[in-house]
């Protein structure tokens, strides 16, 4: 297979498959909340749009989706971009997958939250909420992305 083709299968699947993990993880917990997947949806385009993202229905909510995925495939194309200098991530998949999870986790509350239209900044949780919310990133995007891209890496 062509490595160009190659690359893009790694990172289509491994951002496919984060993108939708993450998505549908997310959505349960808004909604145990009470919150629908479409005002989960609409929350992410809020990161452009700011609260009026909650007034422009399916359309701000297709908006946070692709803008979920955006993200998700960008994680994964990192990964993979790493993973063909840094060999290692692919021989230990599941630690480098892991540990990619809490990058993400960190450059998302780090740098892309305080960046948005929120302006969020980092504020410490209770440590049940902070070990669940890590252990989803970690679980549900940066080990698929590894054992994707590892399973791609020929």
């Amino acid at each position: 297979m062509p490595q160009t083709s190659q690359a893009h299968r790694a990172i289509g699947w491994a951002g496919s498959l984060a993108g939708f993990l993450d998505i549908t993880t997310a959505a349960v917990l808004f909604g145990l909340k009470g919150k629908s997947p479409i005002y989960l949806l609409q929350a992410i385009a809020g990161g452009l749009l700011g609260m009026s993202s909650f007034q422009g229905g399916l359309a701000t909510a297709a908006l946070g989706a692709f803008f979920h995925f955006l993200i998700a495939f960008t994680a994964a194309a990192v990964f993979y971009a790493a993973s063909r200098k840094l060999t290692f991530l692919v021989k230990y998949s599941v630690p480098s997958g892991l540990l990619y999870g809490v990058m993400v986790y960190s450059f998302m509350n780090l740098v892309v939250l305080p960046l948005s239209a929120y302006h969020a900044t980092f504020t410490l949780r209770p440590i049940d909420v902070f070990a669940r919310d890590i252990a989803i990133i970690m679980i549900m995007v940066g080990l698929p992305i590894s054992l994707v891209v590892r399973k791609y890496s020929d």
